[in-house]
């Protein structure tokens, strides 16, 4: 509204006046519909980091338990329930972790895309609707191309 107000009071010809809006208003809009959506996505690829990253530090988690139990292995010189039993039981914690966090994220992050995508469609469609009232209602143009004043 700030950008028609100052094209409605420029010195600029009527005529001028209405092949400016349209691109003008345009321009604002789209400006505007990537602004708000730049705000709404900011915590997004947190969600994508987790849901794509959790599972390798659990891996990596898992890894690191086994190497104790082949360790325990070594120093008990015995392949037992007892000296394998801790490691693998770290291994296992580390891997469930790993997925109890990749798991709501990805979830999460693919809910709150759709909900995103659903708010993008809305503010187009809000954009064009708005654009198409401000050209069918300008109120210093005649939809014939003469001016208010002109007559």
């Amino acid at each position: 509204m700030k950008e028609y107000r100052v094209l409605e009071k420029s010195a600029v010809s009527a005529s001028h006046k209405r092949r400016l809006i349209k691109d003008t208003l345009r321009r604002i809009l789209r400006r505007q519909v990537s602004s708000e959506l730049k705000k709404l996505t900011t915590s997004l690829s947190f969600l994508a980091t987790c849901a794509n990253g959790a599972p390798f530090i659990g891996l990596f988690g898992t890894v690191w338990g086994i190497m104790n139990s082949f360790h325990a292995i070594g120093s008990a010189k015995s392949a037992a329930l007892a000296a394998v039993a801790p490691g693998i039981s770290e291994a296992l914690v580390a891997t469930a972790i790993g997925l109890g966090v990749a798991i709501p994220a990805t979830i999460f992050y693919n809910f709150f895309l759709g909900v995103l995508n659903g708010i993008e469609t809305e503010l187009v469609n809000f954009a064009g609707t708005f654009l198409n009232r401000v050209e069918r209602e300008v109120s210093w143009v005649e939809p014939t191309g003469k001016s208010s004043t002109e007559e």
